[in-house]
């Protein structure tokens, strides 16, 4: 299976519209969506395009093909409109031999083993590390990105993660699980 990986779309129309895009052209079985979707958050600048409705929009045109877990700056409103469930703090993918646990970022899961993958947003910064519990894999930011990193998307399949520019769909980094 071919799961696209993303999070931190903050409202904005302009970046979902791309990742929207990407996709289609990726021809991904599934979007893994890693929370804060519509609201752009108190501490974060108003990003390109801001429209809350228009993403929800763009988001539920492919609705059939969404898994979503809640970020710190999702609200039960926004389960209100978007025609997709976005309650779970955190989901569990099988991955072969390995367990793909999605969440946000604020919150760590207590379940953790040795060989899961923990996949998060939240921080805004593309990384892949090994922990003492975990693979730690972050796919970074659609919208607003930090540390001068793209915005980004992250692909999984036959155990690759790739890291793509979501303006381009340019990879611009790869790791293998091992």
């Amino acid at each position: 299976m071919k799961l696209m990986i993303a999070s931190d779309v903050h409202g904005s129309a302009y970046y979902c519209r791309l990742l929207k895009e990407r996709f289609l052209e990726e021809k991904a079985d599934k979007m893994l969506l890693l929370g804060d979707l519509l609201y752009h958050g108190a501490r974060n600048p108003l990003p390109r395009e801001y429209n809350t409705l228009q993403v929800a929009e763009i988001l539920n045109s492919l609705k059939e093909y969404i898994l979503c877990v809640r970020g710190n700056c999702d609200s039960d409103v926004d389960g209100m409109v978007l025609e997709f469930p976005i309650e779970a703090d955190f989901c569990l993918l099988a991955a072969g031999k390995r367990t793909l646990i999605a969440a946000h970022g604020h919150k760590t899961p207590a379940i953790l083993k040795k060989q899961d993958v923990l996949l998060n947003g939240h921080f805004h910064v593309p990384a892949y590390e090994q922990r003492d519990d975990c693979i730690y894999v972050n796919c970074g930011s659609v919208s607003i990105p930090k540390e001068n990193s793209p915005h980004s998307y992250l692909l999984f399949e036959n155990d690759a993660f790739i890291w793509k520019d979501v303006e381009t769909g340019s990879p611009f980094r790869r790791e293998v699980l091992r």
